[in-house]
């Protein structure tokens, strides 16, 4: 897989490449190629499974990763609305997520999707 490749792939699920990621990718390209294609193809295969839609899948990340606190659940939770997710669905996984993280996990959601949805109102005409 070549870096074009990768960089398109990010930009089909997010709608851009996040900076952290464009870092490492960055960084892999000089100094290890062949784990960047390792691990690329590896989260490309995980991330488009047979069994799951993408809006599914992507779900499912944004859930895991408010439940760990992560920044990069607002990845996902932009790749949730480009694969067909509703607000209220996201809403919902935060809810779930609240279950077995807290309010830490709703909190950072808050902040998350304030973003996400103002981005997505100003996108939209």
């Amino acid at each position: 897989m070549d870096v074009e490749e990768i960089l398109e792939g990010y930009e089909r699920m997010i709608g851009r490449v996040p900076p952290k990621v464009a870092a490492r990718i960055d960084l892999m390209r000089e100094r290890d190629p062949v784990a960047l294609d390792r691990l690329e193809t590896l989260r490309a295969q995980f991330l488009d499974p047979d069994t799951l839609d993408q809006k599914t899948v992507q779900l499912i990340a944004f859930a895991i990763l408010l439940v760990q606190t992560s920044n990069a659940a607002g990845n996902h939770a932009r790749a949730a609305l480009r694969a067909g997710a509703t607000p209220k669905e996201l809403i919902d996984t935060v809810h779930i997520a609240f279950l077995f993280r807290g309010l830490a996990a709703a909190n950072h959601a808050g902040e998350i999707l304030a973003d996400v949805f103002a981005a997505t109102e100003q996108a939209d005409p």
